[in-house]
């Protein structure tokens, strides 16, 4: 351990108690009650209305899916539904699982799935991530335990979809207390049960006596989950360390080494399948985003930047240098036809030179999340002779001046929401909609028949011909994956997973 890192860490510490926050624990293996924190909070429960990784977590703790994806093996297990056959490309028919109750009693049946996937998820409703259903043309209700679906086309990831952002909410529930009321008192058949969420601070769960034994995840370990919001993360650090709270995640990767040196503490990283690139943007005529209309230009970025440099000295942690607009092991996600941009700053020189900027230019770069990261960036850029300021500013912020074009340039990331599938990374952003700022033509015909397609080689060829067409315009910069710092109480068995989520129904005391 540094001194410095000594010093900071002694510093928490005092704060914390300072503070008063390690005057009753309420936290650890003594009282059943595992406390994580995050710095984030979300600002509706509900998984279908809000985009926030600790949305992920939680639908996968309060909520079940028609399918579970085993996260050991990929394989995908029967979990609402008991088994599922294809009766045509476009046709699934599901059983589904009878004796499951929602947590407040109510019977979990056909109707459920089909009010889910019909009124509350997909498009013309109140859905921020309608991709998540969009797939499906329509939801037949064939008996009180077997549903139909009707897919708009060939789908060949419906099956890592329906294991994903696709929890089946209660439809009579949910009909009486509308969104709003749902918000405030969530009900899902899942693992733990939602107790009582209090804006701008947490949720708060317990153990769900009656969730069904034929569960693939198995019965609940731990008795009761407290989901909590602390921003300042000197003050997260602070609060584990004095055991008011029992998991933090995004730890800095220089402070791992000094937390793990301590004895009630247990650290771990691992690399996850989110990637942070840099986008830029082709219809800006401002001139800050002129330069960018140029794909010499563009590629200019990709050999400025040393991956490999932000991979060891930043990242850490199992952080692999990325090309591709997609995670590697991703199904389809094809790479042999996209270029591996060297770190060469000559290069980009050259290529701003014939793009008619030997003196470089002055430019603007937007971020909302690492800021050191960003900073990293901007200084490789400005060796070239890219002078870009940064706009620090929160996600919606960012999101909407790229859509726009304010932005000329935006240091963004994407976890695919886990979904283990090509789709959900290339196809978000380059295929014509939403986050696409973009729209070639050819990249976006060309997504629409790999997202279509069956035969697994042709659907890999079609995404290696889009992948490389994205890199040899060099819409953006693909740089790395990201790794996750975990930090948690020695007396938890805790096990991290690439799509960063963390699963704590599988977790357990020692």
């Amino acid at each position: 351990m540094t001194r410095l890192l000594a010093r900071r860490l002694q510093q928490y510490v005092f704060t914390a108690v300072l503070m008063g926050m390690a005057a009753q624990s309420y936290a650890g293996k003594a009282n059943d009650t595992l406390v994580y924190a995050s710095d984030s909070e979300i600002e509706n429960v509900s998984p279908y209305h809000n985009t926030m990784r600790e949305g992920v977590i939680l639908a996968h703790l309060v909520w079940s899916n028609l399918v579970y994806r085993d996260p050991k093996t990929g394989e995908y297990k029967p979990e609402l539904a008991t088994d599922w056959q294809w009766e045509s490309p476009t046709a699934l028919l599901m059983h589904l699982r009878q004796g499951v109750k929602f947590h407040n009693g109510d019977a979990f049946t056909a109707d459920d799935v089909v009010y889910t996937f019909e009124h509350i998820a997909g498009p013309n409703t109140d859905s921020v991530v309608p991709q998540s259903v969009n797939w499906i043309a329509r939801t037949e209700k064939v008996d009180d335990y077997t549903v139909r679906l009707h897919l708009a086309k060939p789908f060949p990831a419906a099956l890592e979809y329906l294991s994903g952002p696709t929890p089946i909410f209660p439809a009579k529930y949910f009909q009486s207390v509308k969104l709003a009321g749902f918000s405030r008192a969530p009900i899902g058949t899942g693992p733990y049960k939602v107790v009582q969420v209090i804006p701008g601070q947490g949720v708060t769960m317990e153990k769900n006596p009656d969730y069904f034994k034929e569960s693939p995840l198995g019965q609940p370990k731990i008795g009761k989950l407290n989901f909590v919001v602390i921003r300042d993360p000197e003050t997260r650090l602070a609060q584990l360390i004095t055991g008011q709270v029992d998991w933090i995640w995004r730890v800095p990767s220089d402070q791992t080494e000094a937390l793990s040196s301590m004895p009630n503490l247990a650290v771990k990283s691992g690399e996850t399948m989110r990637v942070g690139f840099v986008a830029m943007s082709i219809h800006s005529d401002s001139p800050e985003g002129k330069p960018f209309q140029d794909v010499r230009v563009r590629q200019a970025v990709n050999y400025a930047i040393d991956r490999q440099s932000m991979v060891t000295n930043l990242v850490k942690g199992g952080s692999k240098p990325v090309y591709t607009a997609c995670f590697r092991e991703q199904v389809a996600c094809d790479a042999s036809k996209v270029i591996n941009y060297p770190f060469d700053p000559q290069k980009a020189k050259q290529l701003l030179a014939e793009a008619g900027y030997p003196n470089g230019f002055d430019t603007d770069i937007w971020a909302y999340r690492e800021r050191d990261y960003a900073e990293a960036i901007i200084g490789y850029l400005r060796q070239v002779g890219i002078r870009a300021r940064l706009h620090y500013v929160q996600f919606p912020v960012m999101a909407d001046a790229l859509i726009s074009g304010k932005a000329p340039m935006a240091f963004n990331t994407w976890g695919s929401f886990s979904i283990n599938d090509a789709t959900a990374f290339t196809t978000p952003y380059f295929g014509g909609k939403g986050n696409d700022i973009w729209k070639d033509p050819d990249v976006t015909n060309t997504l629409l028949k790999a997202d279509e397609t069956i035969n697994t080689q042709d659907r890999a060829a079609l995404y290696a011909t889009a992948l490389g067409r994205i890199s040899s315009q060099a819409y953006i910069a693909p740089l790395f994956s990201y790794s996750t710092h975990y930090a948690f109480t020695s007396d938890l068995n805790f096990q991290d997973w690439p799509d960063e989520l963390p699963r704590f129904a599988l977790s357990s005391w020692k």
